[in-house]
């Protein structure tokens, strides 16, 4: 369960261009939503996507996931 909340979580942040959006809009703290995401790329052994203090963009294999990933959480919802 807790992948299929990451990877819900991963899709609004992508959906939404930022962390602290995509937590505003789920209604959770943005170090719940930052965690999550974390543990799912640790977890992949991937980086889905890159980081900075200003900008948050998607690697190669997070675009490649984000469609695929979206087309499944569209119609679930999200537990914290």
């Amino acid at each position: 369960m807790r992948d299929l909340t990451a990877m819900a979580f991963f899709v609004h942040v992508v959906e939404r261009g930022g962390f602290t959006a995509a937590a505003r809009h789920i209604g959770v703290p943005l170090s719940t939503v930052s965690r999550r995401i974390a543990e799912l790329e640790r977890r992949l052994g991937v980086r889905l996507l890159e980081r900075s203090t200003r900008a948050v963009r998607l690697t190669e294999l997070g675009g490649a996931s984000t469609n695929t990933v979206a087309a499944g959480s569209k119609n679930s919802t999200v537990p914290a």
